[in-house]
């Protein structure tokens, strides 16, 4: 379970146990699957504040609750990846401000605009949230891993650099595999336009990062993950 673990402690903030590089080696994997537990905790906020306050409040409650869990981490990829990638500068310089801890115009209203769609978008679903939590959050992870088992990875000595290329089939597939099968069962055939947009959304960020840089970085990833949650969300809604 080391893999898994390694997954658990590079997504979270949650407590792991003791770990050595080669075990985030593994972690990739079971991106998808960290991903399902996140939206799982998320989706039973989403419950409890839906009943005590409604849809709207609701919402908030349950992106919020992700957030705490993760530490904001790929929130802050987002704004970093906007900073950077939207500054227009050379490589080397992108990659600097990429790295800069502080958050510029351009981050900041990236990340209060993705925010704001997603709490809307699921205030929108109503009793489709939940499923929509969870499976936005599983399948935008897996689609991290593969993110990383493309490549490339630009920065020498970044995150993620040791987690790039092939990784084990099967605990990502049946991550997929139960998101679908959940948001089929909630959404019918929403789970269509829902992959869809999740697809056109992670490929956009990975295709300016491409563009900008030659490659990925942790903060696309980052990125990655909240844009395709989001554009789970929205294309779930189209359908709905």
């Amino acid at each position: 379970m080391r893999g898994p673990r390694a997954a658990l402690a590079f997504l979270t903030r949650l407590p792991a146990g003791p770990l050595d590089s080669a075990d985030f080696t593994r972690a990739p994997a079971w991106f998808g699957a960290v991903g399902l537990g996140i939206g799982a905790v998320a989706a039973g906020v989403w419950f409890l504040a839906f009943w005590l306050w409604g849809p709207v409040l609701g919402a908030l409650a349950a992106v919020s609750v992700g957030i705490l869990l993760t530490g904001a981490l790929h929130e802050d990829g987002l704004a970093d990846s906007f900073d950077g990638l939207g500054s227009g500068r050379p490589i080397e310089r992108t990659l600097e401000i990429m790295r800069d801890s502080r958050i510029g115009s351009f981050g900041a209203l990236a990340l209060g605009v993705v925010l704001a769609a997603r709490v809307t978008a699921l205030a929108a679903l109503g009793p489709v949230a939940p499923a929509a939590l969870l499976a936005g959050q599983g399948l935008s992870r897996a689609g991290m891993a593969v993110m990383l088992r493309r490549g490339p990875y630009v920065r020498p000595s970044g995150a993620g650099i040791g987690m790039t290329g092939a990784q084990p089939l099967a605990p990502v597939l049946a991550a997929v595999l139960a998101a679908c099968a959940l948001t089929l069962w909630a959404a019918g055939w929403g789970l269509l336009t829902a992959l869809l947009g999740l697809a056109l959304a992670q490929l956009a960020i990975r295709g300016w990062a491409r563009r900008r840089l030659g490659g990925i970085t942790g903060d696309v990833l980052g990125a990655a993950q909240v844009l395709g949650d989001l554009g789970f969300l929205l294309g779930l809604l189209a359908w709905h």
